[in-house]
């Protein structure tokens, strides 16, 4: 396991290099000029150019990526072009609420959509299984955006229960996690719900029905470990989309997350900050693979790894 894990950071490397490439191609690519919104509309073309020089945009571009590599390596990514505040400074201040708000929307769409999908397998074809799956599919199909203005128009201006700005206390939290997570318990309900259905048909199934064993058994001992395999596969990569997806909502519940700090540094060119984001998310995305191979190992004591 050990020899494994160290063999898939080392893997990390170059995926990461090939990720910086194309993040530092891609904002470059951007339209306008950094310089020009820094400096603002009625600067003229000297101190534009000066501006250009004290971000090194005046450099070719493969100087400017051999710094934003060496920046990235060693943590320091420079300056925000909006703010003038170091750029670790500003993701260090969003990272937090952006991490709670996602592990909090994580925690409840896959306690629920587990609990979904295993009972709508044991009683597939019936009128929970059908019940459960309607509303899986529109979870999946209803935009994030609609369901968080939806929530914010009842429970917030109609009943005045929940507040739509802020992240100072736990009650901040409900409207956004459901919105960020509606989608990921229907996904989670669905796919939990295929794997036990093919659980179930097991050989190994039948023999512990054979044996005597309790029906509760049979689904906990027997089907849920087994069947946790793929369904460990989907939560890594849904709670990576939970961090990315965040985006959407933190805009629209005005959330002081990674999400909205992503969304203005699009809007005003902000090289660095925009860099950082996008490759920290890239990062996000690449351990939580690494995270869900080794738990394969925790579910299913079976598998080996070389």
């Amino acid at each position: 396991m050990l020899k494994y894990f160290l063999k898939r950071l080392g893997g990390m490397i170059p995926t990461m290099l090939i990720v910086a490439v194309f993040v530092f191609s891609f904002v470059h690519f951007l339209p306008g000029d950094p310089a020009r919104l820094a400096a603002g509309p009625e600067a003229d073309d000297e101190t534009v150019a000066m501006v250009q020089h004290d971000l090194g945009l005046d450099l070719p571009l493969h100087q400017q990526f051999v710094r934003f590599l060496g920046g990235a390596v060693t943590g320091d990514f420079g300056t925000s072009i909006r703010t003038q505040r170091p750029v670790i400074d500003e993701i260090a201040d969003r990272f937090g609420p952006t991490l709670w708000l996602s592990l909090t929307a994580m925690a409840w769409s896959v306690f629920f959509g587990l609990i979904i999908g295993i009972v709508s397998a044991v009683r597939r074809n019936t009128w929970f299984d059908q019940i459960g799956m309607t509303v899986a599919v529109s979870g999946i199909s209803f935009p994030a955006f609609a369901l968080g203005i939806i929530l914010m128009e009842i429970f917030s201006v109609k009943l005045g229960l929940l507040p739509t700005v802020g992240a100072d206390s736990w009650v901040h939290y409900v409207l956004p996690s459901v919105t960020l997570g509606a989608a990921v318990a229907a996904v989670m309900a669905r796919f939990s719900r295929a794997a036990f259905v093919e659980v179930m048909k097991e050989d190994y199934i039948r023999t512990a029905r054979a044996k005597g064993a309790s029906e509760w058994s049979v689904i906990v001992r027997h089907g849920l470990r087994n069947a946790l395999i793929p369904v460990v596969t989907m939560m890594g990569l849904q709670f990576g989309f939970l961090l990315g997806g965040s985006i959407v909502v933190e805009k629209v519940f005005n959330w002081p997350g990674m999400g909205r700090l992503l969304v203005d540094a699009v809007d005003m060119r902000d090289f660095p900050v925009l860099q950082a984001c996008v490759l920290l998310f890239s990062f996000e995305f690449i351990v939580i693979n690494l995270i869900v191979d080794v738990l394969y190992g925790w579910i299913n004591s079976t598998i080996r790894y070389k």
